[in-house]
């Protein structure tokens, strides 16, 4: 008789897919969230608008200078988003590892509403907004790495203008 091979039941190729899922996660980018802000989402995405795509040592920097009552929750949550990273990535150092923000964006919480007394007995609707945010760090890639000194390269040429050419040439 020959044997058959067994099938592996559905269930447990499920589990190993979702085991194997979070062995990628482990080494992905660092994730942060932050939940329930009560601050509207319109101020909140002016301090974001700072950081985004910069330098997460830079970002840290601008965070901490910035006037903005938003600014110190953003940075905790930037050094929140770090150290998952340094957790996902033990075995690389965190100031040479060229991190940056690589995504951050905010949405909108729920919205508690107050009513405040107005003239002749009405009442006006306030509406508190709070926010939610959530921040993505990672490793700059290689290409554009590499990329980065050319252009400052670039910009420390003096460029000529058409009379220079002109006057060059006569």
């Amino acid at each position: 008789m020959e044997t058959a091979e067994k099938k592996t039941k559905r269930s447990v190729l499920k589990r190993e897919k979702l085991k194997a899922i979070k062995e990628a996660a482990k080494i992905g980018p660092g994730v942060a969230y932050l939940n329930d802000v009560p601050t509207s989402p319109r101020k909140m995405r002016l301090v974001i608008d700072l950081i985004r795509g910069v330098d997460a040592f830079k970002a840290l920097s601008i965070l901490q200078f910035e006037a903005k009552h938003p600014a110190a929750k953003v940075e905790k949550l930037l050094y929140s988003a770090m150290a998952n990273w340094k957790s996902n990535n033990p075995d690389v150092d965190l100031d040479k590892a060229g991190l940056y923000v690589k995504e951050v964006f905010v949405d909108g919480g729920r919205i508690l509403k107050r009513l405040r007394p107005a003239p002749q007995g009405r009442a006006h609707r306030v509406r508190k907004r709070s926010n939610h945010v959530t921040l993505v760090v990672d490793r700059m890639p290689v290409e554009v790495q590499e990329q980065a000194p050319a252009v400052e390269q670039k910009a420390g040429k003096k460029t000529r203008t058409k009379k220079a050419d002109k006057a060059a040439a006569e």
